[in-house]
């Protein structure tokens, strides 16, 4: 009986142990760091990624207490603390702290208490490194403060450089809209523009500013799906000396901005807590540093870009009602390519002449049945789609009239028939297809990895190993 129940232990003991080898190289291949500590405070798993993020070796912190590995952190200040303390998960955290070594670090953190069978048995914490994302918005706002006082020594550079004659366009609708734009230039009221991704939003707003009393000011844009929350308010407002560890004195966008146009793309996606600090500045001028208690006056012109529908927006709560209505004042909206059929062919042409100049070729236009394919092509990437899909077409052509046979794989507008003996192989087909997605994607959100997953509808990590698997873009 006793030889019974050692061999049923001996089982337990093994699935165990095998369980837990799994978890464990599960949770070392997530290319996320992960630091789990128990009760006491001691770490118990800390992945080669987590130890990549803190410049720390995984044998100086696993199985040590967390203060001891990194000192400058507290019970107060540790997220995985409060959370064993609390119980309650801490989200989207950014956190300074100076490791072993008196390195210092930043991470962006998503803490979880561990619950086992009712009892808090410990806490996980999922971090990025964000330290070399501050130090390169950092040094963009440091870039651009000097580009910003250079410029009264070069008048004729201010960021911008379109004006409303370099929107080519025959749509009557769309040339209603510039005209509108021309006289939005004679006011310094605040502008919003919507329209889908690859309409041309910031050569309009670019064109607007060069139009406006304020051409020899500065024109600065900035994504607001870019960067985290904290990094986007503190580039857009500026820190003050010991608002964050290492932290100094530093002018944000708004200040560079000053006597010209801010323009913030995306603005739907930027955090509804931030929205309200940004409509504070539109209502009085005024803006405060992070960390700082005075307030700086700036003469800036806002203008802002959404690529969805304002009242999408809203109804989604990805934009405050009264910032909405503070923009509203000068509102556009820019007509998608699917719309301005009359402008295909006239767009293509001048496409074909940039790359012509570009890549030294000498194409004189399209093929009759590649002109049908544009025009029944229903351009969902609108006047960005059509730009790179000539530019993948000018890249491969051999001859001096681009045809069907230059066509993307990904492109469907195209309905002639195919030669039985032109069929590749299934899976060569499926992957140059899978490469031309991506590489839409890419081209649609200007590179942007994460918005070009979410169109994809894949995480974020799978694109990334694509990407670098087909060496896209490499």
């Amino acid at each position: 009986m006793n030889t019974g129940r050692s061999i049923r232990s001996e089982k337990v003991s093994v699935e165990l142990y095998n369980t837990r080898k799994v978890l464990e190289a599960i949770l070392s291949s997530i290319d996320e760091g992960i630091h789990v500590i128990d009760m006491n405070g001691l770490t118990i798993f800390y992945n080669a990624v987590a130890a990549s993020h803190d410049g720390m070796e995984v044998s100086e912190v696993l199985g040590r207490p967390l203060l001891e590995a990194f000192p400058s952190l507290t019970r107060h200040s540790s997220t995985l603390l409060n959370v064993v303390k609390t119980g309650k998960p801490i989200a989207f955290k950014e956190q300074s702290y100076v490791n072993l070594h008196g390195k210092k670090i930043e991470t962006m953190n998503s803490t979880l208490p561990i619950y086992v069978e009712g009892q808090l048995i410990g806490a996980v914490e999922i971090a990025k490194d964000i330290s070399k994302l501050r130090v390169m918005s950092e040094h963009l706002l440091d870039l651009k403060s000097t580009l910003t006082k250079q410029k009264k020594k070069i008048l004729d550079h201010n960021g911008a450089k379109y004006n409303f004659d370099d929107i080519l366009t025959d749509n009557p609708q769309f040339r209603t809209v510039i005209e509108q734009g021309k006289k939005a230039a004679s006011s310094s009221s605040s502008v919003l523009v919507f329209g889908e991704s690859g309409v041309g939003k910031e050569l309009f707003v670019q064109s607007i500013h060069n139009a406006s009393a304020r051409k020899k000011g500065p024109f600065i844009a900035q994504n607001c799906a870019a960067l985290p929350e904290t990094l986007l308010e503190s580039l857009l407002f500026g820190t003050a000396k010991g608002s964050y560890t290492g932290a100094i004195d530093r002018q944000g966008l708004f200040e560079l901005a000053d006597e010209g146009t801010l323009f913030l793309d995306e603005l739907q996606s930027m955090p509804i807590e931030l929205q309200s600090k940004l409509l504070r500045v539109l209502e009085d001028g005024l803006v405060r540093r992070i960390g700082g208690t005075k307030s700086i006056s700036v003469d800036v012109r806002v203008v802002a870009a959404m690529n969805i529908h304002p009242e999408e927006a809203l109804k989604k709560n990805k934009l405050r009602a009264d910032l909405f209505y503070r923009l509203n004042v000068m509102s556009y909206k820019l007509p998608p390519l699917k719309d301005r059929k009359e402008d295909l062919l006239k767009l293509s042409c001048h496409f074909i002449s940039l790359y012509n100049g570009m890549l030294g070729k000498n194409v004189k236009g399209l093929k009759p049945s590649v002109k049908t394919a544009f025009l029944a092509h229903h351009w969902p990437g609108n006047v960005r789609e059509l730009k790179h899909t000539i530019e993948y077409m000018m890249n491969v052509t051999e001859g001096t009239i681009l045809t069907e046979n230059e066509l993307p794989v990904f492109f469907n507008g195209y309905s002639g028939t195919d030669n039985i003996s032109a069929l590749v192989p299934l899976r060569e087909a499926l992957k140059k297809t899978e490469e031309d997605l991506i590489r839409r994607a890419l081209a649609q959100t200007n590179g942007n990895v994460l918005q070009a997953s979410k169109i994809l509808d894949i995480p974020r990590q799978t694109l990334q190993y694509k990407i670098k698997k087909s060496n896209i873009g490499g």
